[in-house]
């Protein structure tokens, strides 16, 4: 049986041979991001090539993209059906996130360079995760650009799994640009992000 190599694999291994290694550096960030913004690919294919990855369940603090589909889209301005969050809350009916793609790129790698910060290890390994709270992310300035991408995610309305993403992965799930909006293009989101 052929093994699929996902996206992260292909990037990870190139980023390696290169001397970067994921997280460690704000050069190796810069690296990392730059080459994922020229990588095309779609949410479908990383659900298909990342398998291995889909889990039911979330872990507070870990990253994931999963398919959604709000249960009021009939009366928001614009939606993501393909979210990047950070899982920062429970609810007995879903959860509270911050979702990446909320976000134009460079406010993206400035808010996930702050929440580096938060991190449980240094190792970013399977074990990293980020302390955060929604009370964390307003005590400080430095996470300001977190307060248009907090949203809540109803578990009857998450149409797939959820493809966890390793913390040395990161920086390439940011820059995918797997953005799925609808009801406006994603420079209308940005633009009122910017405004906000």
């Amino acid at each position: 049986m052929v093994k699929i190599v996902s996206t992260f694999d292909n990037l990870l291994l190139k980023g390696i041979r290169s001397g970067q290694i994921p997280n460690r550096t704000a050069d190796a960030r810069k690296w990392f991001r730059q080459n994922a913004k020229k990588v095309k690919t779609t949410p479908s294919s990383l659900i298909r090539e990342d398998r291995d990855r889909l889990v039911s369940r979330t872990t507070l603090g870990k990253m994931y993209f999963f398919f959604y589909d709000p249960k009021h889209k009939k009366k928001l301005p614009y939606y993501d059906t393909f979210p990047c969050i950070f899982k920062i809350g429970n609810y007995k009916d879903g959860m509270l996130a911050i979702n990446l793609h909320y976000l134009p790129l460079p406010l993206r790698a400035k808010l996930m360079d702050a929440l580096y910060d938060l991190a449980t290890n240094e190792k970013y390994d399977e074990n990293t995760r980020l302390r955060i709270t929604y009370d964390i992310l307003k005590g400080a300035s430095k996470y300001r650009f977190f307060k248009p991408c907090i949203k809540r995610y109803l578990n009857s309305h998450v149409k797939s799994k959820f493809i966890s993403i390793e913390a040395s992965e990161w920086d390439i799930a940011l820059f995918l640009g797997t953005e799925a909006f609808e009801k406006a293009n994603k420079q209308k989101v940005w633009r009122d992000t910017r405004n906000k």
